[in-house]
Formats: structure tokens, sequence, C-alpha cells
């Protein structure tokens, strides 16, 4: 099917997108009540289409339902923490390594010209364009290593955690400038085709991150 023959998006898949990235990127904030009502009328729909969202938020865990409390988003602590980078760590590796007997020179060269691109924003001092950029950048990866399976499981763990845009590790000059290290690595070990060298960099990469989070 293409593009332009897409399916409709449903009002449910339209409430589900909306909470989802405002779950992800904190905008709602762990500890919030969502009430079907007040959801309803903020997105211009029916209760129905949201409650069938908020079930599906439920299955992906970013929300829970209490008695007498309703519809919760959902609090994470350290453990969690520690557990979404070591996943991510694992997944995006494995992604890495798999890109690297599968990618071709176009998406080896798409892939060099996000990484320039970053490159320039974070000279000029636009971090805040970075963080949505290099996750893009992440993922790309891993659609090319996993095509069937990874890229979907990477994003389901990425949108597990939610990171406020405010918190983002690229908005730290010194931190940016890491991680575009070591997208570097992770670029020019592809190129080699160096399976290992690319898991073994972007796995660092990710648990470098991890480290950096938890100690703010």
């Amino acid at each position: 099917m293409t593009a332009d023959h897409r399916p409709p998006m449903s009002k449910a898949d339209y409430v589900y997108s909306v909470l989802l990235e405002e779950i992800r990127t904190a905008r709602i904030p762990g500890g919030t009540a969502l009430r079907a009502g007040a959801v309803a009328r903020r997105l211009g729909v029916s209760v129905t289409p949201v409650r069938e969202a908020l079930r599906r938020l439920e299955k992906d865990r970013l929300i829970s339902y209490e008695a007498h409390h309703g519809a919760t988003v959902v609090e994470l602590g350290d453990d969690a923490l520690e557990e979404f980078y070591g996943l991510r760590a694992v997944v995006e590796g494995l992604g890495a390594r798999l890109a690297a007997a599968r990618i071709t020179a176009g998406e080896l060269a798409s892939l060099r010209d996000l990484h320039a691109s970053m490159a320039r924003d974070a000279e000029a001092g636009r971090h805040d364009r970075l963080g949505e950029r290099s996750r893009d950048f992440h993922l790309r990866i891993t659609d090319i290593g996993g095509p069937a399976f990874l890229g979907q499981q990477a994003r389901a763990v990425r949108n597990s955690f939610p990171v406020p845009a405010a918190a983002s590790q690229w908005l730290d000059p010194g931190q940016a400038r890491r991680h575009l290290d070591a997208h570097a690595g992770v670029l020019a070990a592809l190129e080699r085709g160096d399976g290992e060298a690319a898991e073994r960099v972007m796995a660092g990469h990710v648990r470098e991150a991890g480290e950096y989070r938890r100690k703010r």
C-alpha cells in the first residue's frame, strides 16, 4: 500500500499517539491521573476512543489502574532506569551488529548526513534539536539491522521511559560531544562492516548515557 493510499488514522489511534508522545517526553509526568472525559474534551473526541487508547497504554505498562483513582501514568525509579539502559544497550547493540552486514551505501550516506547535520548544530549551540535526531539515528540503525523485530522492540523500549525535553543529555555540550564521538565510531564500524565493533561501540555508548543519567 502506498503512502497516498494508507487507511486514515482511527480516533483511538490518534488519541493513543498523542498520549504516547506526551508521556514519552514527560509532558504528562509520572503520577498524573488521566481522566477519560478530560482527555476526550481536550482532544475533541468521544470517551470511547480515549478508553481504547488508555487500554493500549496499560498494555504498554505506561499507565496503571487503581481502585478509586482510575488511570495514572506510571512513575519509574532507579531500578527501572538501570533496566531501561541495560535493555537498550542489548537491543540497539545487536541492531548495530546486524546492520554492519546489511547496510547499503545509500543508508550509510543518509546516516552520515544526519550525523554531520547534528555536528553542525552542536557546533552552533543548537542543542535543543539534537535529542530527537539522536533517537532517529539510533532507530534507523536498529531498523536496518533488524527490520522484522528489533526496530519495533527498540521503539517499545524507548517509549517506556519518559524523558523530558528539558532533561535531554544533549543540552550538556560536553555530553553532546561524547555522544557525537560515539556516533562517529558506530558509523566507522558500519562502513568497515565490522559488526563486533559496531555492537561494542553502540552498547558502550548507551551504557555511558545510562551512567550519566543515574548520576543526575
